[in-house]
């Protein structure tokens, strides 16, 4: 007989660190730096934060590099239960981190056009200004494309919580929910034109909220709620 709860609290403590670096570099540096219909104001707010803005990029970084290993240790934790849905979480889990460190690029990329390098001199500062905003809508997109991996990853993930007998079902329940808040939102992006100024789209990733934030803090806290046989 081993216990669980190291094994538990160590794929908690990586998941904190996702949680916290994700709301960061994703949330709050975005929501305080880019005006997405004002290419001048944000240009002169990345310009003006510069440090906040790379602090954005190097939590980015953090935040996928630690989730490559998160699912790692998930399977090891959770492999009993089903050995081939937990190899399915790992392989969708895994395959998004490549194409969020390729997307990261897109921002390096504003931090140049910002340089002032005298080969930007050819360019007037609405053309910088307009390619700093350009840029950005890159990385965006290639948010949205990855998100439909950060979404099907949790339905396997999910389904293991909610058989596991070791983790309440409930976290299970919105963890496979949350799978869907993805998806959603990823079809209402790509199909309408005017879907983020319905506002919708955060209370439709609630459910995801509720299951990452709670299954992070459930493993880091509590653990496991009882032992298993290897």
């Amino acid at each position: 007989m081993i216990s669980n709860k190291k094994t538990a609290r160590l794929a908690g403590l990586l998941y904190l660190v996702v949680v916290i670096t994700g709301i960061f570099s994703l949330m709050y540096v975005p929501s305080n730096l880019i005006v997405w219909d004002n290419s001048t104001v944000t240009f002169n707010n990345i310009f003006e934060h510069q440090t906040l803005f790379r602090m954005g990029l190097l939590g980015y970084i953090i935040c996928y590099i630690t989730f490559l290993f998160l699912p790692l240790v998930l399977y090891k934790l959770l492999k009993p239960i089903n050995h081939k849905y937990a190899l399915l979480m790992v392989a969708l889990a895994v395959v998004s981190v490549p194409m969020a460190l390729i997307n990261i690029q897109n921002q390096y990329n504003v931090l140049s056009v910002m340089s002032g390098e005298n080969y930007l001199k050819i360019f007037s500062n609405e053309q910088i200004q307009a390619q700093v905003l350009l840029y950005l809508n890159h990385y965006d997109n290639g948010h949205l494309i990855t998100s439909v991996f950060f979404g099907l990853w949790l339905f396997p993930f999910g389904y293991l919580v909610y058989k596991s007998g070791f983790i309440p079902k409930i976290f299970g329940i919105f963890l496979m929910l949350g799978c869907f808040s993805y998806l959603i939102n990823f079809i209402g992006n790509t199909l309408f034109v005017n879907y983020p100024s319905l506002g919708i789209a955060s209370y439709i990733q609630i459910p995801a909220s509720i299951g990452e934030i709670g299954i992070c803090l459930w493993l880091l806290i509590i653990g496991t709620k009882q032992k298993r046989v290897d």
